[in-house]
């Protein structure tokens, strides 16, 4: 199939266009939001082609991430609307943008988010992630804790950036990702190319996820499938991706400090709670299941069309 996409999330549409298909990413000279083209610090295949809106033609389906895409989209195409947020504002009453539409299909990440969003009468079906298996497996030489978010400077409350300091009094706090630069009491990596980032993330005792309100950081599914123990807060899909023998999760942040501690102290412990966090994370966030359930949507959906 000719498959339309923006490049807006990168992580996600790297597992995406991992599949059989040819995928047609808008470019423009800016390389904004809404022209970004091929991802330069991802690796994507060559099936992935940039080329200006208005030159690309013979759409079989096109996915949209943002409402405002779906008047980009030429009429007659079936339009597939991957929602990979959390509702905001008035949860649990959020209703969403696409709500009581019938042309188009929500397809949450998480069924977290299917459940919170009410989206009236629009379909909806639920996918979730699957991420290409990191090259890089953890070793928890460095006695140190990392995290990996995005503009976290920004978003303060949603990324748990006021939480950092309990944790960088534990030990050295390693932050990677976009617009990081700025933080303070931690060690910044800003926007390192992924397979550096894995390598260096995996060096380190154990990952921390303090996100508040995610869907489901592909980071954090990142982190166990490279055999790394995990301290989480209990909320959104954390809860459901990660058993208890596989990292510390609770909403009480003493109690991930603690964690912290114990993983520091105890390498073993850690190694332990990691090598079960990536079988856990490879049965259930495979390439192989994430690309078949894509495949298996994309065909009802250009079927239906026609």
């Amino acid at each position: 199939m000719n498959i339309l996409l923006w490049h807006v999330h990168g992580s996600w549409t790297t597992s995406f266009v991992q599949g059989k298909h040819r995928y047609l990413v808008p470019v423009n000279a800016e390389r904004d939001a809404w022209g970004r083209g091929r991802a330069r610090t991802f690796d994507w295949p060559e099936t992935v082609e940039e080329l200006p809106l208005d030159q690309i033609k013979d759409i079989d389906v096109a996915i949209a991430q943002r409402p405002e895409e779906l008047d980009l989209i030429p009429p007659h195409v079936p339009v597939i609307y991957v929602e990979h947020n959390t509702p905001k504002g008035d949860v649990p009453n959020s209703r969403h943008p696409l709500a009581d539409r019938d042309d188009v299909l929500i397809a949450h990440v998480t069924h977290f988010n299917e459940l919170f969003w009410d989206c009236g009468g629009t379909r909806t079906t639920v996918i979730e992630h699957g991420i290409v298996e990191p090259k890089a497996r953890w070793s928890g030489e460095l006695e140190r804790l990392a995290i990996v978010t995005n503009e976290p400077v920004r978003r303060q409350r949603v990324t748990g950036t006021d939480l950092f300091p309990k944790f960088a009094a534990v030990a050295p706090l390693d932050v990677f990702g976009m617009g990081v630069a700025g933080l303070e009491g931690v060690t910044a990596h800003d926007d390192p190319p992924q397979h550096l980032m894995h390598t260096e993330v995996a060096k380190r005792r154990a990952y921390l996820h303090l996100c508040r309100w995610t869907s489901l950081g592909l980071s954090l599914i990142e982190a166990m499938q490279m055999g790394m123990p995990v301290i989480a807060l209990a909320t959104t899909e954390a809860i459901a991706a990660v058993p208890p023998d596989a990292g510390v999760l609770s909403t009480r942040v003493d109690t991930l400090v603690d964690a912290a501690q114990w993983l520091i102290d105890e390498p073993d412990a850690a190694a332990r709670l990691g090598e079960r966090a990536r079988q856990v994370a490879l049965a259930r966030y495979g390439l192989d299941r994430f690309l078949a359930d894509w495949d298996r949507l994309l065909e009802e959906e250009t079927c239906a069309s026609r």
